[in-house]
């Protein structure tokens, strides 16, 4: 069964509900049901065998669990004589049946459920007498892995959520990111440690904090497994949405990762994995969601741990929290002298160029730049994600850059790779290709600037172009005679007094001589004016269009001088009709 036709299938059993639950409420019945059956399906082979040991090691009065874990060959089990399509033959007691089934199996799969609040759900389908028809829907399908694999069970539980989200007007796009821009990022992340990567046995970590469904985390092992099937990745994460949280989790255990080390919270008031350096990291933190709720926290942690803490270099306005998770990310990072880390984050155009010299976003570009952090960011094409249109960026940074790499920073615009998708999924229309994949990822590669149909696509710069100095211009004040007012005491005694309403700033590029560009831009203009260098600021920004935008020439006047000629001769001609 191909992964659309298993969803539509899912999605039939809202016809069931229909009348008795709210369209915005199926996803509470049907996702919980979807884990249960994947569950119930993947234990299936095993089951006689885990019951044989279950009843063996209780005689004997032993801690059953590590051979549980052995006989079923997962990381989960269940002890129960019950499963799915058992419950069906005792229809009256279908209520009590699975809450002893759900009851049964190991702590992690319990925590699943609570998660998802599924005891209320059954409850709830029991009173409305709809529990033993919605059950047995969910038996009629095969979700076993050899029918149905984990990359396709991972879009599955995307595209209903998806679908669930439009119902009750949430925004998808906060629980997954299109799998085709995973697969870019995970490209850029391991494509210099391929070499690393192919030794038999290596063991790395990666690490997503606002993991959603874990569609980061599982495409991040795929590529690891098809790259060196020797090599473990060992994954990470944290997620608030306890759905997702209860989805990603449930993916986790039946890919055999260690479900510890999904957390559920909130990343920026409450870090899940404290004193933790990962190896990669990924990350699509929401875009122009304002952390208000957390500014408490946050702001203690920037004013009493400064940069022993996440967020040192700065904060940036409320409305906007999505360089919070940059800044936390960048605490994450293993120190380059045990090996270092790279990580991966989609952004929005703000966090560019948001923010004058002196701001929280300019000082953490700053603190990004400075310390050579930046290896690229690459312009996605508009309307790639489920919930917004607009455009995004996929930053890559590193604290082990390569040699060639050092100082520098590569630009790569990609806003015109895409295709139209068959299909719109919300607001996301187009979709990077394969060959879009590995054309961004070869460019990066390679680290060269390339041009496409003669337009730039990819440019490189070093750290100190994207800085500058804001410096205070001052003009002097001048009494009604026009005399320059001079100052009568302490240290301003017969210096000129600045006339506040004619201060103004200028942005002097960061490479570039202070006093020669005051000398050419200013003094020509304001011979009276001078420089207050106690009020100079340091900034940064990434204009990053600026940097691809092709200035096209205007027409020549004497052609739109013609075809304007030829317009009034034709409302003139026919002016003269009407009036004939």
């Amino acid at each position: 069964m191909n992964q659309q036709a298993l969803s539509a299938f899912i999605w039939s059993v809202a016809d069931l509900l229909r009348g008795d639950y709210k369209q915005s409420e199926y996803g509470r019945v049907i996702l919980p049901l979807t884990v249960l059956r994947r569950l119930d399906c993947v234990l299936a082979p095993t089951k006689a065998a885990v019951l044989a040991e279950f009843e063996e090691k209780q005689k004997l009065g032993i801690n059953p669990e590590p051979f549980l874990l052995r006989k079923a060959g997962q990381s989960f089990y269940n002890t129960s004589p019950l499963d799915l399509k058992t419950l069906m033959g005792d229809q009256d007691h279908i209520r009590e049946n699975l809450f002893s089934y759900v009851a049964a199996f190991s702590p992690a799969v319990r925590d699943i459920f609570e998660r998802f609040e599924f005891h209320a759900q059954v409850e709830r389908l029991a009173k409305a007498g709809l529990l033993y028809q919605v059950v047995e829907k969910f038996t009629q399908v095969d979700l076993h892995p050899d029918a149905v694999d984990n990359h396709q069970m991972g879009l599955v539980f995307e595209e209903l959520i998806r679908k669930f989200a439009e119902l009750s007007n949430e925004t998808a796009g906060e629980h997954f990111t299109p799998r085709e821009v995973i697969r870019l990022m995970v490209n850029l992340l391991f494509i210099e440690d391929d070499e690393a990567l192919s030794k038999p046995g290596v063991v790395r970590t990666i690490y997503d904090p606002t993991a959603g469904t874990g569609g980061m985390l599982s495409i991040a092992g795929e590529y690891l497994a098809e790259h060196n099937p020797k090599a473990r990745l060992t994954v990470f994460g944290q997620e608030l949405n306890p759905e997702s949280y209860a989805i990603c989790k449930a993916d986790m255990l039946i890919k055999g990762q260690d479900v510890a080390n999904i957390v559920f919270g909130n990343t920026l008031s409450d870090d899940g994995h404290p004193h933790k350096r990962f190896d990669y990291m990924l990350s699509n933190p929401p875009f122009g969601v304002e952390w208000k709720k957390v500014e408490k926290e946050v702001r203690r942690e920037h004013e009493t741990q400064g940069y022993n803490g996440r967020f040192g270099p700065g904060l940036p306005r409320v409305s906007d929290g999505s360089m919070l998770f940059l800044l936390h990310l960048i605490s994450k990072m293993r120190p380059a002298s045990e090996g270092g880390s790279r990580f991966g984050i989609v952004l929005n155009g703000s966090p560019l160029f948001t923010g004058g010299a002196g701001s929280g976003e300019s000082e953490i570009r700053r603190y990004v730049l400075e310390n050579d952090l930046l290896e690229a960011i690459v312009g996605l094409p508009t309307d790639m994600f489920y919930n917004t249109g607009i455009s995004t960026y996929v930053w890559i940074l590193s604290n082990r850059k390569p040699e060639h790499r050092k100082g520098k920073v590569q630009l790569i615009d990609a806003g015109g790779m895409w295709q139209k998708m068959r299909k719109s999924l919300g607001s996301k229309r187009k979709e990077l290709s394969d060959a879009h994949i590995d054309e961004i990822t070869r460019l990066f590669g390679q680290f060269v600037e390339a041009e496409r149909d003669g337009k730039p696509i990819s440019r490189i710069f070093r750290n100190s172009d994207f800085g500058y100095r804001t410096i205070t211009v001052e003009r002097p004040e001048r009494d009604e005679a026009g005399k320059i007012v001079l100052g009568t005491r302490g240290k301003q005694k017969g210096k000129p007094q600045a006339d506040a309403k004619l201060r103004d700033t200028e942005n002097v590029p960061l490479n570039e001589d202070v006093d020669s560009y005051f000398k050419r831009e200013v003094l020509p203009h304001a011979p009276d004016a001078w420089i207050d260098h106690d009020k100079t600021k340091i900034g940064y920004e990434i204009p990053f269009n600026r940097h691809f935008y092709l200035f096209a020439a205007p027409r020549p006047l004497e052609v739109i001088d013609a075809e304007l000629k030829q317009t009034t001769d034709r409302i003139k001609a026919m002016i003269e009709e009407l009036s004939a």
